[in-house]
């Protein structure tokens, strides 16, 4: 059984992109198992709520479920980062999967990055799902990229390509 942790917060946006990514592996329905943690800040919230009263984590399990995927859930509570290390570890998880944040370097900074953290400190492998885009900008983001490709191709084809001992020059 491949052992996915998936830490939820309160963005179901996020949440759900996890989820849809665990969902995405090879033969996720019959040999992925999916352990959902929210962390809380204290003990008594953590004691008082479970992962499926917040709404991320709800919208989470609800889709994993109806994907034929094992869900388990966990709640903690503490520093975020810390426990999604120690939960991976307690699981055994084969690989962490985090909601990223559009932040800016200096927003991270001054702010910290729970998966910034986890990605640097983690033992095993951990996955970073991005932000959503509507259809209208993943189609401009995919023109966008086909176009800079097309015209680095026709840069490269202008010159002489000679590669030598790794070395590529135009």
């Amino acid at each position: 059984m491949f052992r996915v942790l998936l830490p939820v917060d309160n963005d179901t946006e996020r949440s759900t992109r996890q989820a849809e990514f665990a969902a995405s592996l090879p033969h996720a329905d019959e040999n992925v198992e999916v352990t959902l943690i929210h962390v809380f800040p204290d003990e008594g919230t953590a004691e008082r709520t479970s992962v499926e009263q917040v709404a991320a984590g709800r919208q989470a399990h609800e889709y994993l479920t109806g994907q034929g995927i094992a869900v388990r859930t966990q709640s903690h509570f503490g520093d975020a980062a810390s426990e999604i290390l120690h939960a991976a570890d307690d699981i055994d998880a084969d690989l962490v999967v985090l909601g990223g944040r559009k932040r800016s370097p200096l927003g991270s900074l001054l702010f910290g990055s729970v998966s910034q953290s986890v990605t640097l400190d983690a033992s095993r492998p951990v996955t970073v799902t991005g932000g959503a885009t509507g259809p209208a900008e993943a189609s401009a983001t995919e023109e966008a990229l086909a176009t800079e490709e097309a015209s680095t191709a026709d840069e490269a084809t202008e010159g002489d390509v000679t590669a030598e001992s790794g070395d590529t020059r135009v």
